[in-house]
C-alpha cells in the first residue's frame, strides 16, 4: 500500500504536508482533451444554466467558461428565472447541436434540483448527477456494456477528488480493490459529492465512515461482493479522523469547529472541497499532503465527461 506523498512544497519550516494544486493537474487533463477534441471535425457544445447573479454559482460557472474556452469546448451560459428553468433544460436536450448540461445550483432550492437533475438527458449529463449514471455508481457497475469498452460517466467532483487523492499518493497495485487496507473519513454527506464519494472509495476497497449533521455510517468496502454495504457505526468524529488515512470534508459552514492537526492519523492526506475552510492552518505540521481546494479539477472532470458522453454514450 502506498499513501506517502511526494517531495513537499515546503511554505514554512513546521510543514510537512506536500501541497496539491488542483490547476496543475487540471492543466494535465486539458492538454489530453485538447488533443481528443482536436480529432473531431466538429465543436463540442455545453449549456450552462444559472439563476443567481452573484455567489458561488455564479464563479462556478466563470471557471467553467474559462476552462471549455481553454481547451476549444464552446461554452453558452444561459441565465434563467428558476421557473423558467424545466423549459431551458428542455430546450437544451432537445438541441441536437447542444452536446453537454450543465447546472448551477441553486435553481430551486435541494428539492426541485433534485427534480431538475432527472429532467437532463443522461447522455448530456456532464455533471454525471442524473439517477441513470447514479445506479451504476452504487451497483458498482463501471462500463454500460458487456465488452466493457463505455465506460459509466462518474459525477465530477467526486471524480475530482479521487484524481487528487491518487495525485496525493493514494494508490495500491491490487486492481481488483486498489484502496484495500484503507480508512477514510468523509465529513459530507450530500447527494452531490459526499456520498457518492464515500461509494467510490468504498468500491475501490476503502473502509469510509461518512460523517454529517445526523451522524455516522460506515461505507464497508466492496470486497467479496459486487459493491459496497452502508452500515451503521457508533464512531464519533475523534475516533474516526484518529483512524482515516484520508480526509475529505465539506462542510459548507463557517460554525464548523475545524479539524486540527493534533486529530489527524500522522501523514494523512486531507483534502477539504468546501467553499470555507474545515481545517486550520497548522493541519499541513501533521498531514502527509493537503489538497485546499477542488475547483479546477470539478471543471477539468465535467469537460471530460461532456467529450466521453459525446463521443462513446449515443
Amino acid at each position: 500500500m502506498t499513501c506517502a506523498p511526494r517531495s513537499p512544497t515546503r511554505r514554512r519550516t513546521d510543514v510537512t504536508a506536500t501541497i496539491i494544486d488542483p490547476a496543475e493537474l487540471a492543466a494535465d487533463y486539458r492538454a489530453r482533451l485538447r488533443g481528443e477534441l482536436g480529432r473531431l471535425d466538429h465543436r463540442v457544445r455545453i449549456v450552462g444554466l444559472l439563476a443567481q447573479e452573484s455567489g458561488p454559482a455564479a464563479t462556478y460557472a466563470r471557471y467553467t467558461q474559462r476552462g471549455c474556452e481553454s481547451v476549444g469546448i464552446d461554452f453558452d451560459l444561459r441565465r434563467v428565472d428558476p421557473a423558467d428553468a424545466e423549459r431551458a433544460i428542455g430546450e437544451a436536450n432537445a438541441d441536437p447541436d447542444v452536446h453537454g448540461i450543465f447546472l448551477y445550483y441553486p435553481l430551486h432550492g435541494p428539492d426541485g434540483d433534485r427534480w431538475l437533475r432527472e429532467l437532463v438527458d443522461p447522455r448530456k449529463d456532464v455533471e454525471g448527477m442524473h439517477s441513470f449514471w447514479s445506479r451504476y455508481l452504487y451497483e458498482n457497475r463501471r462500463y454500460l456494456d458487456e465488452g466493457r469498452t463505455t465506460p459509466a460517466i462518474l459525477p465530477c467532483t467526486p471524480l475530482a477528488l479521487l484524481k487528487l487523492l491518487q495525485r496525493a499518493g493514494l494508490s495500491d497495485s491490487d486492481a481488483d480493490a486498489p484502496l484495500r487496507g484503507i480508512t477514510a473519513c468523509v465529513i459530507n454527506r450530500s447527494e452531490i459529492v459526499g456520498r457518492p464519494l464515500s461509494a467510490m472509495l468504498a468500491n475501490d476497497g476503502a473502509e469510509v465512515i461518512s460523517i454529517d449533521i445526523d451522524g455516522a455510517l460506515l461505507f464497508a468496502p466492496a470486497i467479496g461482493r459486487q459493491s459496497h454495504v452502508i452500515q451503521p457505526t457508533s464512531m464519533d468524529r475523534r475516533e474516526a479522523l484518529a483512524r482515516a488515512d484520508v480526509v475529505v470534508t465539506g462542510v459548507p459552514s463557517r460554525d464548523f469547529d475545524l479539524i486540527g492537526p493534533d486529530e489527524i492519523k500522522p501523514g494523512a492526506i486531507c483534502a477539504n472541497f468546501a467553499e470555507f475552510r474545515n481545517f486550520t492552518d497548522e493541519i499541513v505540521t501533521t498531514a502527509g499532503a493537503f489538497i485546499p481546494r477542488v475547483g479546477p479539477m470539478t471543471v477539468a472532470m465535467a469537460m471530460r465527461n461532456a467529450v466521453r458522453l459525446h463521443t462513446t454514450v449515443q
